[in-house]
């Protein structure tokens, strides 16, 4: 990985990098055992961890997107395997070679028993064209996703190599992640995928905080150029259903007030993003984890009885859906 300057951190842990790039290391538990004793002292008895966005391979030749996926996934799984009762750890896959995918993710669940795949919100194509990950070419991966009953979170990154502006101010981080989270809700929704796949659970990041706003929006075009969504649904169909979960992390009461009005507070899980600082991490001003969650019950948004359905019940319904009482059994509850 490091020969390849595909992903490493330095010697002295103050940076990770890939390629030319690289990205200040701003916490003790960026690394596992740090990470356990941060969990320790924040209360935080079970996380669920996701891959590396730096590493969903875009653009990146087959043999060798293979090649990091693999060992990715497999050091996901040995998080997983060795701390059963801490972790419940994602795998990853390209949607850019469908067979490998397909493969790989037979080769997670049958051999690694991981149940939550992290997608990206668009990847680059043979082409040379960035997709939406909800396109008609993805949907054999939808429908071995349904097959197996699996957790998803979908997940942006590349925003710098997809939209030609210059990156400064963290823009690619705090503005456009959000809005190639709400593209891909767009299609996700419009192709009716929570109905045709029930039994895949999605997971939108950030709470998909800006598809949020844009419901009413995207309502207005449907109904006033239908000629432009033949094929569509209609985007308030999957208000509220039962198989699509959104994070806690966006930061604000008001945000996460219309998160719960839009989709309700039963198909919300608390989103954490440690160790980085868009995480309510402690290494930032007035921060803990959940912050937000308990200010929302303060101002009357979230009860308390919603609050620990946020914190345990619900992740349980996006992860592990019908066989919840299993998945408690291996946490230990």
């Amino acid at each position: 990985m490091r020969d390849k300057k595909i992903f490493w951190i330095d010697n002295d842990r103050k940076y990770m990098r890939q390629g030319d790039w690289k990205r200040p290391v701003t916490d003790e538990s960026f690394f596992l055992d740090k990470k356990l004793e941060w969990m320790e002292r924040n209360g935080i008895g079970h996380e669920v961890l996701l891959t590396l966005s730096q590493l969903y391979c875009n653009g990146v030749e087959r043999s060798l997107t293979k090649d990091i996926l693999r060992f990715q996934n497999d050091f996901s799984a040995e998080v997983q395997s060795e701390y059963p009762e801490k972790f419940t750890t994602g795998f990853v896959v390209q949607p850019a070679y469908v067979d490998d995918a397909l493969a790989e993710i037979e080769r997670c669940v049958e051999k690694n028993n991981l149940q939550l795949l992290c997608l990206p919100t668009h990847f680059l194509d043979s082409g040379g064209q960035w997709v939406s990950v909800a396109d008609k070419s993805v949907e054999p991966i939808f429908e071995l996703i349904n097959k197996y009953g699996l957790a998803v979170e979908i997940h942006p990154y590349d925003g710098p190599r997809m939209i030609n502006l210059k990156n400064e101010y963290w823009r690619f981080h705090l503005v456009w992640m959000c809005a190639q989270t709400a593209d891909a809700y767009h299609f996700f929704t419009l192709f009716d995928y929570p109905e045709k796949y029930p039994n895949m659970r999605t997971c939108f990041a950030h709470g998909n905080q800006y598809g949020q706003v844009n419901i009413g929006r995207r309502v207005q075009g449907y109904e006033g150029r239908p000629d432009l969504f033949k094929g569509a649904v209609h985007p308030n169909k999957s208000l509220r259903a039962k198989n699509m979960f959104y994070d806690t992390l966006v930061h604000d009461i008001y945000s996460l007030r219309l998160l719960v009005e839009r989709q309700g507070a039963g198909q919300i899980v608390a989103g954490l993003d440690d160790p980085y600082p868009l995480g309510e991490m402690g290494t930032v001003p007035n921060c803990y984890p959940g912050k937000v969650i308990d200010e929302a019950v303060e101002f009357g948004i979230l009860t308390k009885k919603e609050k620990e359905r946020i914190w345990l019940d619900n992740v349980v319904d996006w992860i592990a859906g019908e066989e919840g009482e299993v998945f408690k059994k291996r946490l230990g509850i």
